[in-house]
């Protein structure tokens, strides 16, 4: 027997489900958006997680001195 464990949710996430709200509203012509704004979701929470590294970083090297 095969058992598989997995400690991942596995699910799509509250981003993911906006995204494809924003996209379908868009290609639905129900709202008119810019494109950069319609794909927000995914290139803010990349810019979110990137500030968090950069002052998890800067604390990490400002504690270590």
């Amino acid at each position: 027997m095969h058992s598989s464990s997995s400690s991942g949710s596995g699910g799509i996430g509250f981003v993911g489900l906006l995204q494809l709200l924003f996209i379908g509203l868009k290609l639905g012509n129900v709202i008119a958006w810019s494109w950069i704004w319609v794909l927000a979701p995914i290139w803010m929470s990349a810019v979110l997680a990137l500030v968090l590294i950069l002052i998890m970083l800067g604390l990490h090297l400002a504690l270590d001195h």
